[in-house]
């Protein structure tokens, strides 16, 4: 099974995941948010299986950068539009996978879900 990975190449749980997924032999691809756009359609669906709410990263520092406007009254296309605009607004790792995707990184959830 090949797995794709987006993330945050300097992220700590990116690089952790992909520590993770090489330690198992697991074939993936990176996709880089800062030096690859994410595609709507992609984010679309990603929001229809996990949930905007799972996806938007609430705890970093591009969060707390935006101005209280952006982040009040916060729905599902607003999201999807934020994250869209500042990827390091998807929470990482997504890990994308022929039965689903995997928000996060959690070894017991993804060794659950990959094998």
């Amino acid at each position: 099974m090949t797995i794709e990975l987006f993330g945050i190449a300097n992220c700590d749980s990116v690089k952790r995941a992909r520590a993770w997924l090489e330690g198992r032999g697991a074939a993936y691809t990176f996709h880089d948010y800062k030096r690859e756009a994410v595609d709507p359609a992609r984010l679309a669906h990603w929001a229809e299986v996990a949930g905007w709410e799972a996806l938007l990263n609430t705890r970093g520092t591009t969060w707390r950068g935006l101005p209280e406007a952006d982040r009040a009254g916060m729905t599902g296309a607003k999201a999807l539009a934020l994250m869209a605009a500042h990827p390091s607004l998807i929470k990482r790792p997504l890990a994308e996978h022929r039965d689903g995707v995997l928000v996060g990184f959690d070894p017991a959830r993804w060794a659950a879900a990959l094998g």
